[in-house]
């Protein structure tokens, strides 16, 4: 019955029809006096359908004719027109920069093994409002051959050495088992860290034995009791396995800071339930506010004790800066406390592939950028950023993204989208129905197998190779030998047809210490003096 069913769905229905047309036209022209050449015709048609059909249900190398057997050749044909309709079809929708054409298509080339060179220049418009660019160096730098790595935690128990290019949060659960499995065996074979999002760490996590960081979210899925409240012993029991690098306490994402998260009932299945520890039927959701802490100084010290329980690993938060005063709450409590986390990940508004309601995705929260180097300079100003690592998430998916991302102080960084793309994502924003066409974003059987696990396993490790290796010829290009160079003076936006400014006019930076010595730069000086390290603004 369950056959049938998937036989007659849309996206099978060509495949059904042709193993259906094929046989009868036959029948037909063997009766037929006058027409039967051209049914015969039709007949042998159907039967090169089915066996094109057939091809593309066994092959493994694009998931989307895996589940749309025949119709998915439409899109390939599409892509190979002219310039015009390929742009249309790889066009970001939100309009300005070209981010479709010339990231997620140079993300699929890197992920293939493809040339990602063309011919005939920029397709930017240089002189307008936006255009950024690197100022590169007259003398450049030999490319350095050595890993591009950073330490978090250093005289922790357990430091971790990680890739300045990882994976980002995205739980499975959103993710199908397949994508889970391909990006992490993508990350154990290039030595990279894979982020498991906030929804727990299944078996296909483990199944492959790459880096996880354990992100646990306001839900504590893995670590929650019976009503819910963060259950420390599970923690310690779960954060005890050494495939687990890091720990990173989820305060907001870029797709919609201040929301909760939330797994649509039609995406929720026994086994994720049972991951999760929560009801069957029912959305899975997140909170908007954690329960384990209420207060600045609370919130530190909850970090510390998760670095306690974990046994000395590396332990964090991420967030999405909304009100400064608060941020710079957090700063007060370390400096009281005496406590501090080994790391802080900044993720910006404009990131996230999570679903979420519009008004959320467009207009709350800090864009990465300003979010990042607000973190850094608040972290400067309190003279605790030689002591804290930086991470960055929020539409990094080129070396460039990456450069500049540096520039501004992160220390390495996480992308969502660009390894979603690795995997075959082409962005149909059907993650939320859970009839994601590519087997990326589904809990689907049958749209999951799809996905190729070995297959897109090496599209992932060659998007990150890729990827690192032109981080290293850009880094070369500026006359540096390591991206930790890369400094706001590398870099310039133009801000009007008649003006460019360098980063380090449009992010001026504070002096070490200087929130404590009395800062007059009017970024921080009233949200320093509004900041209590006793609660925060909403409290």
């Amino acid at each position: 019955m369950e056959f049938l069913k998937l036989a007659f769905e849309l996206r099978f229905l060509p495949l059904t029809l042709s193993v259906i047309g094929a046989p009868f036209f036959f029948a037909v022209a063997m009766v037929s006096p006058i027409f039967g050449g051209f049914f015969l015709l039709l007949s042998a048609t159907l039967v090169g359908l089915s066996a094109l059909g057939f091809r593309d249900l066994v092959q493994t190398r694009h998931s989307i004719l895996r589940t749309h057997p025949i119709s998915a050749h439409l899109r390939f044909l599409l892509e190979t027109m002219r310039p015009e309709i390929r742009q249309y079809f790889f066009e970001d929708d939100k309009g300005g920069a070209p981010f479709s054409r010339d990231k997620r298509a140079l993300v699929y080339q890197r992920a293939k093994g493809e040339l990602d060179k063309r011919p005939f220049g920029t397709e930017y418009d240089v002189y307008s409002e936006g255009f950024e660019y690197i100022r590169h160096s007259i003398a450049p730098a030999a490319p350095g051959d050595g890993p591009l790595r950073t330490t978090i935690g250093a005289g922790r128990p357990q430091p971790y050495s990680a890739s300045i290019f990882n994976i980002s949060a995205m739980s499975f659960g959103a993710l199908s088992a397949n994508a889970i499995r391909a990006l992490n065996a993508g990350a154990k074979r290039g030595g990279f860290a894979h982020d498991t999002g906030e929804g727990g760490v299944s078996s296909y996590h483990r199944e492959n034995g790459g880096d996880l960081v354990w992100e646990i979210g306001s839900g504590y899925f893995g670590c929650r009791d019976d009503h819910g409240n963060f259950a420390p012993d599970l923690f310690a029991k779960a954060a005890a396995d050494p495939q687990i690098k890091m720990v990173e306490l989820k305060l907001s994402q870029g797709a919609k800071p201040g929301h909760g998260g939330v797994l649509p009932a039609a995406k929720l299945t026994p086994e994720i339930a049972a991951i999760r520890g929560v009801p069957l039927g029912r959305d899975c959701v997140s909170p908007a506010r954690h329960s384990a802490f209420s207060t600045p100084i609370e919130l530190i010290r909850f970090v510390d004790e998760m670095r306690r329980l974990s046994g000395g690993k590396p332990a964090g938060f991420k967030l999405c800066i909304g009100q400064p005063s608060e941020f710079l709450a957090i700063c007060k409590a370390m400096l009281e406390t005496g406590l501090r986390p080994d790391f802080i990940v900044v993720d910006g508004k404009e990131g996230g592939t999570g679903a979420a309601p519009l008004e959320f995705m467009d207009h709350l929260g800090m864009p990465m950028r300003d979010g990042l180097n607000f973190v850094h300079n608040a972290l400067v100003g309190v003279g605790l950023r030689d002591r804290i690592r930086l991470g960055a998430a929020g539409k990094i998916v080129s070396a460039f993204d990456v450069a500049r991302a540096m520039a501004l102080g992160a220390d390495w960084c996480n992308s969502a989208r660009g390894f979603m793309f690795a995997l075959g994502c082409i962005q149909s924003q059907s993650c939320h129905t859970d009839r994601c066409p590519t087997g990326v974003a589904t809990q689907d059987a049958s749209r999951a197998r799809g996905l190729v696990v070995s297959d897109k396993a090496e599209r992932v490790y060659n998007f990150h190779r890729s990827t690192l290796a032109t981080l290293a010829e850009l880094t070369a290009a500026a006359g540096l030998e390591h991206p930790e160079g890369f400094t706001t003076a590398h870099f310039a936006r133009r801000v009007s047809p008649r003006e460019v400014v360098g980063f380090e006019e449009l992010y001026p930076a504070l002096a070490p210490g200087e929130l404590i010595a009395g800062c007059e730069d009017r970024r921080f000086r009233d949200a320093w003096a509004r900041a209590r390290p006793d609660r925060f603004a909403g409290g």
